[in-house]
């Protein structure tokens, strides 16, 4: 099947960090290209790294630079992103050729302010894509509270109407959270529609409407395990899937201003949520 062969080298030879991929989300290091972000992750640490593809700047000389930075580092790169539906060209089948030939196996998509009906068109039009061309490949559908796809059932119900095993659902800590989803809810669907979980941490208390929440998304996550959302349960909820960690803060890139730091502390914080995860799940 479609993606089970990549997804299964992704669950083997972790090492450590109770036997999970941790990877550093791209939107963690936005201040730097792909090519770099792929250097930064391995300076800090990480063994797996997230790729941020511009469709106004990448170019068949980026893919080769990040395919030598990979061989190089030996970094895993476990997604790339985004294909953003209703602003135009979305760019996806450029997003699932460059990750095929970088070896990625998830490419990221969101709804923006897409209807469902064309969601769920368009993430058959790139499964289909991926299937021809790209082996290996899945389109992961991230739900977003401030966009139209907002909550993990309507993920889980556009992804089940595509009905492609090229299509899975991504998961963010925060979003699930925002949208009123806990991580008991994780536990109704089958593990292969939820490969990988994306983590990121906030305050217990959520922003008052749309504008707050956006701004939260973009400016306003903390280290994991220095707010207040239930990390380890959702890591308990999908035990051995790999971790992307997504961290947009500006006050973190105040503090670490330098993109390889930032990147090591929130590896630290990190490997201490999955070690508090592992402890409790014991």
């Amino acid at each position: 099947m479609i993606g089970r062969r990549w997804e299964a080298a992704y669950r083997t030879d972790m090492s450590h960090d109770g036997g999970r991929l941790l990877s550093l989300a791209a939107g963690t290091v936005l201040d730097v290209g792909p090519a770099d972000a792929v250097e930064v992750a391995a300076a800090a640490g990480w063994p797996a790294v997230g790729l941020w593809f511009d469709a106004r700047s990448w170019t068949d000389a980026t893919t080769r630079d990040v395919a030598a930075r990979l061989a190089a580092t030996g970094v895993r790169a476990l997604d790339v992103e985004p294909v953003i539906l209703g602003r135009g060209d979305d760019g996806g089948e450029r997003l699932v050729d460059a990750a095929a030939a970088l070896g990625v196996p998830y490419v990221l998509m969101a709804s923006g302010g897409a209807d469902h009906d064309r969601v769920a068109t368009r993430l058959g039009e790139l499964c289909v894509h991926a299937d021809r061309h790209a082996p290996g490949v899945r389109i992961v559908l991230e739900f977003l509270p401030i966009f139209s796809v907002r909550t993990l059932d309507e993920a889980v119900a556009v992804v089940r109407r595509v009905d492609h095993p090229a299509a899975a659902v991504l998961v963010d800590t925060l979003h699930l959270a925002r949208s009123g989803g806990s991580p008991a809810s994780l536990g109704r669907f089958e593990p292969s529609l939820l490969p990988y979980l994306q983590v990121a941490d906030a305050p217990i208390e959520a922003p008052a409407d749309l504008d707050g929440l956006r701004h939260e998304a973009l400016h306003g996550r903390v280290l994991p395990g220095q707010g207040a959302l239930p990390l380890v349960d959702a890591l308990r909820a999908l035990p051995g899937v790999p971790v992307s960690v997504e961290l947009r803060s500006a006050e973190l890139m105040e503090r670490f201003p330098d993109p390889v730091a930032r990147a090591a502390a929130v590896l630290e914080a990190t490997r201490s949520v999955v070690a508090a995860a592992d402890r409790s799940g014991g």
